[in-house]
């Protein structure tokens, strides 16, 4: 599984010496570049990324004031052509510090730290996982509020979930659900090894797809679009049958 990166800087060409450094490593993927701090704040709240390269200088929001308005930040590098940031980067705790013109050999031994980092980080949450999974198999249901009333739905009547902007659309094989969650809250509430995000506005049971048509799955008679950057992973997912943890 690659380590899914956003580079974010407002200079063309810092960002491009970062992906040529990236372009020799595999495990890494650059899913999106950005000018601006904001871009990558709206990124970040519609999609899963594993690890930021962040400038400091840039117009709108600097780079240390867009990390302190993260929530659950992934690995960060900061990328900057001033040394005097470092004490106040680390103190965020961020992954890494380079200081431009970034070296390939200084890269790789940041990219090394994300690994070792990334590596700790998968162990504890599968162990995690396998504590917890009799606990998680014997819960078949959740609890959202429609129309003032807390109602009860079963994971296995669920078909797929869909964004509609500051609700969801849970769509059963009886009934359709609108609440006040996004989509990204919604899905936190779902046992992972049965449902997955499958594009920003819809996540989908695994265990109602009827077929994978091109780019999008079906479901009953509804197709569903996947997203470019979530088509591979659920491509690769549906395809073995099981979600890894």
């Amino acid at each position: 599984m690659k380590i899914k990166c956003i580079l974010v800087d407002d200079e063309p060409l810092a960002i491009n010496v970062i992906k040529k450094h990236l372009d020799s490593f595999e495990s890494f993927e650059v899913i999106h570049t950005c000018n601006n701090a904001i871009e990558a704040f709206n990124i970040l709240s519609r999609e899963s990324i594993d690890l930021i390269f962040l400038d400091i200088n840039m117009p709108r929001l600097n780079g240390i004031e867009f990390i302190k308005n993260l929530n659950n930040p992934p690995f960060i590098i900061i990328t900057s052509a001033y040394r005097e940031y470092a004490v106040e980067g680390f103190e965020l705790d961020v992954t890494d510090y380079l200081v431009k013109p970034i070296s390939l050999n200084r890269m790789m031994k940041a990219l090394n730290k994300v690994s070792r980092n990334w590596d700790s980080r998968e162990s504890t949450f599968r162990n995690n996982f396998r504590n917890n999974t009799q606990n998680r198999l014997k819960e078949n249901h959740f609890f959202v509020k429609v129309n003032k009333k807390m109602v009860k739905i079963y994971f296995d009547d669920i078909l797929y979930i869909e964004s509609l902007k500051d609700y969801v659309s849970i769509k059963t094989d009886y009934e359709d659900y609108v609440t006040h969650y996004n989509l990204a809250a919604i899905v936190k509430l779902l046992p992972s090894y049965q449902f997955m995000r499958i594009h920003r506005s819809f996540a989908i049971s695994l265990n109602k797809v009827k077929a994978i048509d091109g780019n999008c799955i079906q479901i009953k008679d509804k197709k569903i679009p996947m997203g470019r950057n979530y088509v591979k992973d659920v491509k690769n997912n549906i395809l073995k049958g099981i979600i890894e943890a």
